[in-house]
C-alpha cells in the first residue's frame, strides 16, 4: 500500500518535472523497499497443527470419549469381556496366627479390549495418566478372602493406564492386601499351611465378563527374590488356578493363587520343647535321692509340676483358642503326665516309709522282769526310739545281758539306765506304745546287736524297690514316648504338602 501512494506521488512530480522531490521521493522509496525485505527474511513460520503429537492426541482422547459411556461393559450384548490378570508380589507377609490371616503387597495388573477405544495415530501405545480410569470402563474386581485392602496414594494414585491402537487396556495399581489364611493347626507346630489369595468379578457373571491369566498357570503371579518378610515361616512356592462358584444370582469365575507356607520350628524348640524335656529329666532326679530326704524330693515334685504348668499356658498364648488339641499340646500334656507321676511316686515311697518297721521284720517278745521293774513287751510296732540317725551306730546293746544281769533301776526324775544309759520314759495316750527318749551319752558297745534291731537299721537305709524300678522305667518310657512323636510327625510333613495341594 505504501508503494503504491509512492508511485502515484512520483508520477505525478514527473508531470510536472519537479526534480527535487523526485529524488527524495526515491530515497524514501529505496529506503522503505529494503526494510520490508529486511522484515520478511527474519520472519518465523506459523507453527503447522497437523504436526503436533499433543495435539494430534488430545484430538483423539477427545473424539473417543466424545460419546462413551463408561456405565457399559466392552462387548455388550454381542461378546463376553475377557480380563487378563496376572500378579507380581513384592512382599509377603507377616502372617498372624491369632487372627489367621496375612498380608501381601502387590503389583495387581489386569488388561481388556474395547472396540470403542480404537485410534489412528503416530504412536502405537499411548501413556495414559490415572485420571482417565475414571472416564472409562473398568473390571469390578474384588478380593474374595480379603479383610482389608489399600490402594496406595502417596504422592500420587499408584496406578498405570496404556491404550493401545487397537483398543486394548492395561490397567496396573499397586495394593496393600489383608487377607484371611484358614488354618489347620493340629500338627503345630510341625505344620504346613495354603494361603489362598482370590479374586473375581463382583457384579457380572460368567456369561458377561470371564477372567484369565495372562502368562498362563505358571508365569502369571511371581513374587519377588527378596519379598518374603516371615520371621516364623518359609515360603515354598505358590500354585495357581481357576474356580467357577454359584450363588443365588449366577456363577462367577474365581481365579485363585495359594501360597504354601512351611513353619519353622527352631523357635518352638528353644522355647518350649527343650524346657519341658529337661523338667521331666529334672523331675526324675528324685529317683536317685535317698528316701528320707522328704523336703528335697518335695521341691523337686512339686516345682517340676508348676514349671510344667507356666509352659503350657505361655505357649497357648500365641496361639488362636482352638477346640482341639495341637501336636504341642500333646507334648506337653505326656511331660505333665510324666512329672506328676514322679510325684505320686515319690508320695507313694514316702508312705511305705514310714511303715517299714512293721513290714521289714519279725516281733519279737522280750523277757518280762520283776515285778516293779519296766515290764512291757518291747516290739517293732510297740517301741519308737527318739534318737538320731546315727546314734543306731553308736549305741549297742546285749539283750542276752540285759535278760541275765541288767536291771532297770528308777530314777527321781522318772528315767530309767539301761546298760549305763538314761532314758528318760514317755508314755502316750496308748498305753500301748512306750516311747523312750535317749537324755544321756552313748553306751559301752557290746559285741553284737540284736536281730530286730539290726533289721530295723537296715530296712530303715534300703533303696526303696518303688525307687530302682522307676529308675529304669521312667527314662525308658519317655525316651520311646519321643522316638514316636518325632518319628510320626516328621513323617506327615509330605501328607501336609499334598493335601494343601489338591486344595
Amino acid at each position: 500500500m505504501l508503494n503504491l501512494t509512492l508511485n502515484k506521488v512520483l508520477l505525478a512530480e514527473f508531470t510536472q518535472f519537479n526534480l527535487p522531490k523526485i529524488k527524495t521521493l526515491l530515497s524514501i522509496y529505496h529506503f522503505l523497499s529494503l526494510l520490508s525485505k529486511a522484515v520478511v527474511g527474519h520472519r518465523e513460520p506459523l507453527p503447522d497443527d497437523s504436526r503436533d503429537n499433543i495435539t494430534i492426541f488430545t484430538r483423539i482422547l477427545d473424539r473417543l470419549l466424545d460419546g462413551y459411556d463408561n456405565r457399559l461393559r466392552p462387548g455388550l450384548g454381542e461378546s463376553v469381556t475377557e480380563v487378563r490378570t496376572n500378579i507380581y508380589v513384592t512382599s509377603f507377609g507377616p502372617v498372624s496366627d491369632t487372627d489367621m490371616e496375612y498380608t501381601i503387597d502387590v503389583f495387581f495388573r489386569q488388561s481388556w479390549r474395547d472396540e470403542r477405544l480404537k485410534f489412528d495415530g503416530p504412536m502405537q501405545v499411548l501413556p495414559l495418566n490415572n485420571l482417565l480410569a475414571s472416564k472409562i470402563w473398568t473390571p469390578d474386581t474384588f478380593f474374595h478372602n480379603g479383610k482389608k485392602s489399600v490402594a496406595h496414594n502417596m504422592t500420587t494414585p499408584n496406578k498405570l493406564l496404556r491404550l493401545v491402537d487397537n483398543g486394548t487396556l492395561l490397567y496396573t495399581m499397586r495394593l496393600t492386601i489383608h487377607a484371611e489364611c484358614p488354618m489347620h493347626l493340629e500338627d503345630f507346630p510341625m505344620d504346613a499351611h495354603a494361603c489362598p489369595l482370590k479374586f473375581g468379578s463382583y457384579a457380572y457373571t460368567n456369561n458377561e465378563v470371564i477372567y484369565l491369566w495372562t502368562q498362563g498357570d505358571e508365569r502369571s503371579v511371581a513374587v519377588a527374590e527378596d519379598g518374603s518378610r516371615l520371621n516364623q515361616y518359609d515360603l515354598l512356592g505358590h500354585v495357581i488356578g481357576k474356580e467357577t462358584i454359584s450363588s443365588s444370582t449366577g456363577e462367577y469365575v474365581v481365579m485363585t493363587t495359594y501360597f504354601h507356607l512351611k513353619r519353622k520350628i527352631g523357635y518352638f524348640v528353644i522355647q518350649t520343647y527343650l524346657p519341658c524335656i529337661m523338667t521331666v529329666i529334672l523331675s526324675q532326679v528324685s529317683f536317685w535321692l535317698n528316701r528320707e530326704s522328704v523336703p528335697a524330693r518335695t521341691v523337686f515334685g512339686v516345682t517340676t509340676v508348676l514349671t510344667m504348668t507356666t509352659l503350657s499356658i505361655s505357649a497357648r498364648n500365641s496361639l488362636p483358642k482352638v477346640a482341639y488339641a495341637t501336636a504341642m499340646d500333646w507334648f506337653m500334656a505326656v511331660c505333665y503326665a510324666f512329672v506328676f507321676s514322679a510325684l505320686i511316686e515319690f508320695a507313694t515311697v514316702n508312705y511305705f516309709t514310714k511303715r517299714s518297721w512293721a513290714w521289714d521284720g519279725k516281733k519279737e517278745a522280750l523277757p518280762s522282769l520283776a515285778e516293779g521293774e519296766l515290764i512291757t513287751e518291747i516290739s517293732r510296732w510297740g517301741v519308737w526310739l527318739e534318737m538320731p540317725a546315727y546314734s543306731w551306730h553308736s549305741v549297742t546293746y546285749d539283750w542276752t545281758l540285759l535278760r541275765e544281769s541288767a536291771t532297770l533301776s528308777k530314777k527321781a526324775n522318772n528315767t530309767f539306765n539301761i546298760v549305763g544309759t538314761t532314758y528318760a520314759i514317755n508314755v502316750a495316750k496308748d498305753q500301748g506304745l512306750t516311747t523312750i527318749s535317749k537324755s544321756a551319752g552313748a553306751s559301752a558297745k557290746h559285741p553284737y546287736l540284736p536281730d530286730p534291731y539290726t533289721e530295723a537299721k537296715k530296712s530303715y537305709n534300703r533303696v526303696s524297690k518303688v525307687d530302682k524300678i522307676s529308675r529304669i522305667i521312667f527314662p525308658v518310657l519317655f525316651f520311646i514316648f519321643n522316638l514316636g512323636y518325632w518319628a510320626t510327625y516328621v513323617n506327615r510333613k509330605p501328607a501336609i504338602m499334598k493335601a494343601n495341594n489338591l486344595n
